[in-house]
């Protein structure tokens, strides 16, 4: 019998009955201690006479010799190299089975193209190595609230003057750059961090970077990285008044952490009032309250946002499982599709520049079922 040498394993071979083993077996093995190997054949049955020649050893022997000598090699400190390259080597086979995915679902996607400048196309981009089950359960977390209908009553200054054509907060110089929430589930407080730190610049002259992971940290009515409700977080921060600090004093993490306090901070941003309604049928009115309340958060279902490149998107993006916290800045309906101009938190590689183009006037994405504005 032949048994190589590899791990703790060996000592349960040692202890195996003759019987038992079988000629030719051989096992190899990668376990939580490393590399075992074990290979065996059938012992040299012994010479008949005296002076005869015993028989040489099996072929099968070298054979499990030469299969085995690489393996040998594998100890201490190499075993964890072998393991860690082993997962390595699966992670790149799953990665590359979820990119085969994409180019498909890419392929499907853009044949839905009107074949004009105005659609969305899709792409290889910096989520193509997920699943799409994977790609919702750690970029898809924002939660929707249930919110009344905007009814003519809701006072708005001014709501009747002509709209322009074309309009976008970032041509005032009051919405901060994009940022990227990586594998934090925590759009929703980017979205309504977005909207106080427009609504500070609107009413200060001042454009402030404020903190998203104190929102992540502090509103315990949600869950962190988890996922959250804008509605949520933004009747937490009016109910609390508590003061939102700049970004560099409590800096993204992008895990959930422990709340910290600034009850003597020299600069912090509370609002005296939000607001929450469903549009769903009601879009012309979201541009007049685009303008006269500052950028507004919404809550859409971006499944199909995953290769989204550039253009506008006008079809498959439901309404029917809002997902994901985003920020309207901006409108544009000079062309021949209306569209809203929409700020991301993936970061500016993702889209057209971290931005988005959803059409106007059919709910696309449920892009009007829950919109929110914050007042100072």
């Amino acid at each position: 019998m032949a048994v190589q040498e590899g791990s703790s394993c060996t000592r349960a071979v040692m202890q195996m009955r003759p019987k038992q083993m079988q000629p030719e077996a051989l096992e190899v093995a990668v376990g939580g201690e490393g590399l075992c190997t074990v290979c065996w054949v059938k012992e040299a049955e012994p010479a008949e006479a005296k002076g005869k020649p015993q028989q040489r050893v099996p072929m099968e022997l070298w054979l499990c010799f030469i299969f085995l000598l690489p393996f040998s090699l594998v100890h201490g400190a190499d075993r964890a190299s072998f393991s860690r390259h082993f997962r390595s080597s699966q992670q790149e086979e799953k990665e590359e089975a979820a990119k085969w995915e994409s180019i498909l679902r890419i392929r499907r996607l853009n044949s839905l193209s009107n074949g004009d400048n105005t659609t969305a196309f899709y792409g290889m981009n910096q989520f193509s190595h997920l699943f799409p089950e994977e790609f919702r359960a750690i970029y898809l977390q924002s939660k929707s609230s249930k919110v009344p209908k905007f009814t003519p009553e809701v006072r708005v200054e001014e709501i009747d003057k002509p709209l322009p054509a074309k309009f976008d907060w970032r041509d005032k110089g009051i919405v901060t750059k994009v940022r990227n929430q990586g594998v934090c589930g925590g759009c929703w407080a980017f979205s309504v961090v977005g909207i106080i730190e427009s609504v500070h610049a609107i009413k200060r002259n001042v454009l402030e970077e404020l903190s998203v992971q104190q929102v992540i940290d502090c509103s315990y009515i949600n869950s962190g990285c988890r996922g959250g409700s804008p509605v949520g977080a933004l009747g937490w921060i009016n109910q609390t008044r508590v003061k939102l600090v700049r970004d560099s004093e409590y800096h993204f993490q992008a895990e959930t952490g422990l709340c910290r306090y600034f009850s003597r901070a020299d600069f912090g941003v509370s609002i005296k009032g939000y607001a929450a309604y469903d549009l769903s049928d009601q879009e012309d009115k979201m541009k007049k309250l685009l303008l006269e309340w500052g950028p507004l958060a919404v809550v859409v279902d971006a499944a199909s946002w995953q290769d989204y490149l550039g253009g506008i998107i006008q079809y498959h993006c439901s309404s029917g499982e809002p997902n994901h916290a985003v920020l309207i800045t901006g409108y544009d309906t000079t062309g021949s599709i209306p569209f809203w101009i929409v700020k991301n938190s993936w970061g500016p590689a993702w889209g057209i520049d971290g931005y988005v183009r959803i059409k106007i006037g059919s709910n696309v994405c449920g892009i009007a079922d829950e919109v929110s504005a914050a007042f100072l």
